[in-house]
């Protein structure tokens, strides 16, 4: 298949672009890049597809979210929510005890539909349900598959609804780890091992997590310091920082992504730089909470690998870009810092988290890499060429401007159509569950 006459965003080391650019996919992955006349010329008896004029770039990356607060969306709290602690307690945990297997697979069909709309091929999730554990990551992988979407889960073991469930949380992690290990259905399924946050979690939890996780893998997904209320727990039971006491139980690593940090320290930001654990910013969600602005621009400084998520704020990452550029600028007090930044977590940096899990590279156009590409249908008011892109994808795109979303060299999405379901007569079903559920918040 090549995908003609349409304006090639690479995003490739060398930043090639092509006005009338083609891309030839060939199985799963990119086998070759140039001109419409170009690639028309060497493989002419390959199917074409004419994208009229529309961009044609990678599929978004998200690398942090949550399918399980899907049914969140329109909902009110009965109880308090005026501080952090009491949204989680009142909000979040209310929800996801919620929530059957059956919720947790229409979750997952309805988030990866949104996400696939809005350009996102693959997104990294960090799973919660105390009462629909067991399974859980695999009815995930279910609604991944059946949709098409690229995907790393976990569950967040936590010890807020007590040992047992904590201990199933362990277990779902390792099984779902190693499932994918066996079979990871072509690079599309991946597992870490989801643990809430230091505050919610015992000693005896983390020590237990470790001993399972030995042999397994070294790759966690954690909350680190989100709210300040995690930093004081950690400083007056175990007199450690967050950070420190995540080191202390063999947490990070350079496959661990470290979450929020919105409350870490210079020496919380030199131990992760030296364990080269990523840490993902999510300016959307961190606004709304209240919890503040991580040190990013000063993680930046030091070096860290820094990625972008939503934390479930939204499903598309054009608009969490919009926002990152804003709050660090805003945050610096300084017009010249956010920009740059967010266009190098997003185009730059999750790619490179994403290919310590994966074969083969995503997030960029060039051979061999896998074939997860998007097309917009965008018709600037001003000149796009190499070296303002950065800028369009910033002030001009957005995920409803998203046409064709390919993953894995297959068609998801096809002329604003998804193609391997009915999304309407799924968003009924989940219209349907979520007011079942609402009442009991």
């Amino acid at each position: 298949m090549i995908l003609i006459n349409g304006v090639v965003i690479t995003n490739d080391k060398d930043n090639n672009f092509y006005e009338n650019g083609a891309v030839y996919v060939k199985g799963n992955v990119i086998e070759d890049i140039g001109t419409t006349e170009e690639l028309k010329g060497k493989y002419p008896n390959e199917e074409v597809v004419d994208v009229k004029g529309r961009v044609i770039m990678p599929g978004m990356i998200c690398t942090h979210s949550h399918i399980y607060s899907t049914y969140a969306r329109g909902m009110a709290a009965s109880k308090p929510t005026d501080n952090f602690y009491h949204v989680l307690e009142n909000l979040w945990w209310a929800l996801d005890k919620q929530l059957t297997l059956e919720d947790v697979k229409l979750n997952g069909l309805t988030m990866f539909m949104e996400s696939i709309t809005n350009g996102v091929t693959t997104v990294v999730d960090h799973h919660a349900g105390p009462n629909s554990v067991e399974g859980s990551l695999f009815a995930l992988g279910e609604a991944a598959q059946e949709t098409g979407m690229r995907t790393s889960l976990c569950y967040e073991v936590s010890d807020r609804d007590g040992k047992e469930i904590a201990f199933k949380g362990i277990k779902e992690n390792i099984d779902w780890i190693k499932a994918c290990q066996k079979d990871n259905k072509g690079d599309m399924l991946h597992g870490l091992f989801g643990l809430h946050a230091a505050f919610t979690l015992s000693n005896e939890t983390l020590d237990k997590a470790r001993t399972e996780m030995e042999g397994v893998y070294d790759g966690y997904h954690i909350h680190v310091a989100e709210g300040i209320e995690d930093q004081w727990e950690s400083l007056e039971k175990y007199n450690k920082r967050v950070v420190e006491r995540l080191q202390d139980f063999d947490i990070l690593s350079e496959n661990t992504l470290a979450i929020h940090n919105v409350h870490i320290n210079e020496r919380e930001m030199d131990i992760l730089l030296h364990h080269n654990t990523p840490a993902v910013f999510n300016p959307e969600s961190n606004m709304n909470n209240a919890v503040g602005c991580p040190p990013i621009l000063r993680m930046k400084e030091k070096g860290m690998l820094i990625g972008l998520g939503t934390d479930a704020y939204t499903n598309d990452m054009f608009e969490s870009m919009k926002v990152a550029n804003i709050l660090l600028a805003h945050n610096a007090c300084d017009p010249t810092k956010g920009f740059g930044e967010t266009l190098e977590f997003q185009f730059k940096n999750n790619p490179l988290i994403m290919n310590r899990y994966l074969d083969k590279k995503i997030g960029v156009l060039e051979k061999g890499a896998y074939a997860d590409i998007i097309t917009l249908d965008y018709d600037p008011i001003t000149p796009l060429n190499a070296n303002n892109w950065g800028g369009h994808s910033l002030f001009g795109f957005t995920g409803k401007l998203v046409n064709d979303t390919i993953i894995n060299g297959e068609f998801v999405m096809k002329d604003k159509v998804i193609t391997k379901l009915d999304q309407k007569e799924i968003h009924a079903k989940s219209r349907e569950r979520a007011a079942k559920i609402w009442p009991n918040i």
